[in-house]
């Protein structure tokens, strides 16, 4: 039980840690964002409570002494500087730190070097907040006094009517209600009413969650402002309302309830029942109204009674739907999930060609009727596994920063479609590729702020991340403004290194892709961020491994940007089956465009170059069967399939098209890991193995032996 709450804590700080470390750079940025700060607060807070319910005492301890430092922060209006955002950084690398290796007597000393470091900041840049005062608010007993916001102009005591329902959850996050209660009574003159009509039966309770919520009159003199403080940290964990009410209306509020309710909350009468009981009411007040025995004011009220509880049915409602609309799952189990329903398509692909072999109308009916389902079900198994690329980009502000400080520039990163999904695990590949290139981006692409401004660009460099839908993939791009990319001086390097010819006569596009060859590099110098040759062939080679590509775009003096093509998940795809020889393949379907025969009339060879003519176009094509040397001759009518990739329409020519398939993508091993066009396996219905074609990889391998081809006829 403790293991597996440690272990929920420490996937819950992740979060709230790279919440906290957003709202500070946020904060940093813009200092008068009251939005940030109070993100900082309930992080902080909610890191403490959970963390000393999960036995991570250090931890607790830490966030408690920083929430501390924030109030002193808050109250002084002290603008957090550059020297406070470094020292809170180090303070969250810390609590990362303590979650690996907890009670760690070295994290330990680290945070109270960061508490002090900290104060003494604080101290030295606002003299109201002396050593004593610091080590006063350090006390986790102590008695804040009440700040004055929010009074009338008289400084009298104002009553005010509080709602407060929290989430059932609430003491899962390490917050206890009765002590937000007690704060409210040291305010002033309180008087809190407990709601039971929330509580379930015995049967259906969960002892682990919160049943009640709380009508509380308060009067005090600190004003609305000290009220809302007591509630700061559960804010978006509760359902909470304050409004000020006159005196008058505050000694109504604490007159006892009315019978009609406490009847209904003890079960002895429904709310239908009550419900009718005042319409008869209406009813009878209408006649002795019209009789002049009852003044109308009366009836209002039975009516303005009825409205309240049909308001409180409603809100009740909503309430517990809110309650359960996100349930915590564990990775390990989605993944399994994956792989049962990987396995589900492969027998539904044996049932199906079983169905169409056999000649009972009703098992083709069954056929059809789980192919249907099985298709759905692979659809939402797989839409659990998606997560919005946001959660990548949001790591990369820090990134950013930390390089700009280091390289003696200014940068700053721009996100747009921080929304699009992409199936877990190629999000996790993901962020070591991304972080390569926006490192490279900072340090090669943007220029120092001198020479920016001496070229007539803003001093700060933008270096810009956007994710889009393009079909089946999903596009993201990774923009600077900086210097580009010199053609002349890559061209010359890569000559140099003997990587071409000195008389090639290479593309613009060509030469940019000289970069991913391993070792390349044009930097002057090597730091330590980069210029030692090493990342861009490792990006190129994790892109390839996730079966994307990348393309580059420069232009010299206006910036880079480069494109990642990826695809959606990599388990299950749909894919196009087709046969050579007794071999089967399949094509992703997201490259194939459209499938035609091949006579042997519209076929032609150019300069050694396989030529088709489809629709009055020329089309350069390929075969399977020479690719792969499979034996046997081609049939007299061949089957092109027409793809589309970066490099433009290539045709891939195979013996017959079977069909749609839906594969469930099988790794290959490592004898086979590295062969060219090639990127997996799947099992067919009648248990045989057809390989998944890399079309992309096999159309650039294909392109490189013409080039190679050409040369050594020259």
């Amino acid at each position: 039980m403790i293991e597996s709450l440690m272990e929920t804590f420490r996937v819950e700080a992740a979060e709230l840690l790279s919440e906290l470390e957003a709202a500070l750079l946020e904060l940093e940025t813009a200092q008068e964002n009251e939005t940030a700060l109070k993100k900082v607060f309930r992080c902080l807070h909610t890191i403490k409570g959970s963390g000393a319910m999960a036995g991570f005492d250090d931890i607790a301890s830490f966030a408690h002494e920083l929430e501390n430092v924030f109030e002193i922060v808050r109250q002084e209006n002290i603008p957090p500087s550059r020297e406070f955002a470094d020292l809170i950084l180090s303070a969250i690398d810390s609590i990362n730190s303590m979650l690996e290796a907890p009670n760690s007597a070295e994290s330990k000393s680290r945070a109270e070097e960061i508490i002090s470091a900290l104060k003494s900041l604080i101290a030295s840049g606002k003299g109201q907040a002396s050593d004593e005062t610091l080590q006063q608010d350090s006390s986790p007993d102590r008695e804040a006094p009440i700040p004055a916001a929010g009074e009338d102009d008289s400084g009298k005591p104002v009553a005010y009517r509080i709602l407060f329902r929290p989430n059932p959850d609430i003491f899962s996050r390490g917050t206890n209600p009765a002590l937000l209660l007690k704060e409210l009574r040291d305010l002033g003159h309180c008087l809190i009413t407990a709601c039971l009509d929330d509580i379930p039966d015995l049967r259906d309770m969960d002892p682990e969650e919160c049943h009640t919520y709380w009508n509380i009159i308060l009067t005090t003199a600190a004003g609305e402002n000290a009220v809302r403080d007591v509630f700061i940290f559960i804010e978006d964990d509760c359902e909470l309302k304050i409004e000020a009410i006159g005196e008058k209306a505050a000694l109504e509020e604490m007159a006892p309830k009315k019978l009609g309710e406490m009847l209904v909350e003890r079960g002895e009468l429904t709310s239908a029942q009550l419900a009718e009981v005042l319409s008869k009411q209406k009813r009878l007040g209408e006649m002795l109204t019209a009789e002049g025995l009852v003044s109308p004011g009366k009836v209002q009220a039975a009516l303005m009674e009825q409205s309240h509880l049909q308001e409180i049915r409603e809100k009740r409602s909503e309430q517990k739907d809110q309650s359960l609309a996100s349930v915590r799952v564990p990775a390990a189990k989605l993944d399994s999930l994956v792989d049962l329903v990987g396995e589900l398509v492969t027998v539904q692909a044996g049932l199906t060609q079983l169905a169409s072999t056999k000649k009972f109308r009703e098992l083709r009916s069954i056929a059809e009727q789980v192919n249907r389902l099985t298709s759905e079900l692979r659809d939402n198994a797989m839409s659990l596994r998606m997560l919005p690329i946001g959660v990548v980009f949001s790591k990369f502000n820090r990134l950013i920063r930390d390089l700009s400080m280091e390289l003696g520039k200014e940068a700053v990163l721009t996100t747009e479609g921080a929304e699009v999904e992409l199936d877990k695990t190629v999000i996790e590949r993901l962020r070591d590729p991304l972080v390569h290139m926006i490192r490279n981006s900072v340090d090669h692409g943007l220029e120092s702020p001198e020479v920016r401004v001496a070229a007539g660009k803003p001093a700060q460099g933008t270096v810009h991340l956007s994710a889009q839908h393009s079909g089946a993939h999903v596009l993201v791009k990774i923009r600077d403004d900086g210097a580009g990319l010199d053609p002349n001086a890559i061209l010359a390097k890569a000559i140099d290194k003997g990587l071409v010819q000195p008389n090639a006569a290479l593309s613009e596009r060509e030469i940019f892709s000289l970069i991913f060859a391993p070792g390349f590099s044009t930097a002057q110098k090597v730091t330590n961020v980069s210029g030692r040759g090493v990342g861009m062939d490792v990006v190129k080679g994790a892109i390839d491994s996730l079966g994307g590509s990348i393309e580059i775009h420069s232009k010299k003096g206006a910036g880079t940007t480069f494109t990642l093509e990826l695809p959606l998940t990599l388990a299950i795809i749909d894919g196009l089956l087709v046969k050579v020889g007794d071999a089967h393949f399949v094509l992703p379907l997201s490259f194939v465009e459209e499938c035609v025969e091949l006579q042997k009339r519209d076929n032609g060879t150019k300069d050694g170059r396989q030529l088709a003519f489809i629709r009055q176009k020329i089309v350069p094509y390929l075969r399977l069967r020479d690719r792969f040397s499979i034996p046997g001759e081609s049939p007299p009518i061949e089957q092109i399939v027409i793809t589309e990739t970066l490099d433009g329409k290539v045709g891939i020519v195979v013996d017959k098209v079977v069909g749609q398939h839906q594969t469930v993508i099988k790794n290959l091993t490592k004898i086979y890991r590295n062969v060219t066009g090639i990127s997996g396996t799947t099992i067919l219905g009648d248990g045989t193995v057809a390989l998944i074609v890399d079309i992309p990889k096999m159309i650039n391998s294909f392109a490189q032996e013409e080039i190679s081809a050409e040369e050594a006829v020259r």
